[in-house]
């Protein structure tokens, strides 16, 4: 008999990392959006939103040498 644990084959949670993310782009897509002067600026932030905690992570380490 198989195992089961809920999770499905091939899948792992994240919890806390998905939180970070999840927190952190709704964060950034309100204050992209606040700040949007057009239409198309608010496309455009919302797209930022969706790289903002890569880009973030990747100065990070960038400036921690890592």
């Amino acid at each position: 008999m198989a195992h089961d644990s809920g999770e499905k084959h091939g899948m792992k949670h994240n919890g806390i990392l998905s939180s970070f993310y999840g927190m952190a782009f709704i964060g950034a897509a309100i204050y992209f959006l606040q700040h949007a002067l057009s239409f198309w600026d608010g496309v455009f932030g919302f797209i930022k939103a969706i790289f903002w905690p890569a880009v973030l992570m990747y100065k990070l380490l960038e400036y921690l040498k890592l």
